[in-house]
């Protein structure tokens, strides 16, 4: 009888395994939210599957796949970095495909009144007397948006010495919600989440590159046969798109 049992439940066991599936999925921190509520969403559909979700900045998670890092899906929030796993043969450049677009602003606590003009005569440095928090730069997405608007504003040498770089986007908003910097530069829909911040200005688009998000399957995902039906629920299902406009995002038409 025992041994029924036993034999029972390791073939329970077994046929469960076979007919469950993980889907990584390596995402921008900005994504966090609408990539959350999404995946709860697939998961509720399709209990059978998995949906486990790594968030950072975009060029960090571009990193770790290009060393080895275990992942199915890749949501960047910039071209570059999505071009830089499809150079290192991490994925197929034809399933690569924009999804998103975003909006580059300027917060500050609520408290505080920041004057803000898009014009390269006003002198922004002058605005506020504290540090400025943006991501890395030199790497991160929202760095190197928020570095080609500085740069096309004439303001980025007024601020030398007063900029923070930051690990990703989540990490500059929370530096200003805390009023650690008077000022960051983020995108428009990790403004809208706080409570603590309101945006002070818009960045005019043709001060940067589009902040375009493309989304695409890695070649391990490839092979993973629950990877495509998420990563095409992502694209294409009215249910991912509500959530995407809820958090503010811009849809590819």
């Amino acid at each position: 009888m025992k041994k029924t049992l036993f034999l029972s439940l390791c073939l329970s066991m077994t046929f469960s395994a076979a007919h469950a599936g993980t889907v990584k999925v390596y995402a921008a921190a900005s994504l966090t939210n609408a990539m959350t509520d999404i995946a709860n969403i697939y998961q509720a559909k399709h209990p059978q599957t998995k949906i486990v979700s790594v968030f950072g900045a975009s060029s960090a998670l571009a990193k770790q796949q290009q060393a080895g890092a275990s992942s199915d899906v890749f949501f960047s929030a910039d071209q570059d970095w999505m071009n830089y796993l499809v150079q290192n043969n991490v994925v197929n450049a034809a399933s690569v495909r924009p999804v998103l677009f975003n909006q580059l602003v300027a917060i500050s606590p609520k408290n505080l009144n920041i004057r803000f003009k898009p014009q390269a005569n006003f002198n922004f440095a002058q605005a506020f007397k504290g540090h400025l928090c943006t991501g890395q730069m030199e790497s991160v997405p929202v760095g190197k948006y928020a570095k080609q608007s500085l740069i096309k504003l004439n303001w980025l040498n007024g601020l030398n010495g007063r900029i923070v770089g930051t690990d990703d986007v989540r990490s500059a908003l929370a530096f200003v919600e805390r009023g650690e910097c008077e000022v960051g530069i983020v995108y428009k829909t990790d403004a809208l989440i706080s409570q603590k911040v309101k945006i002070i200005g818009i960045f005019p688009a043709n001060s940067h590159s589009p902040i375009a998000y493309p989304l695409a399957l890695t070649k391990q995902g490839e092979q993973n046969k629950e990877a495509a039906p998420f990563e095409q629920f992502v694209k294409k299902s009215a249910q991912a798109k509500a959530v995407f406009k809820k958090y503010g995002f811009s849809l590819k038409s």
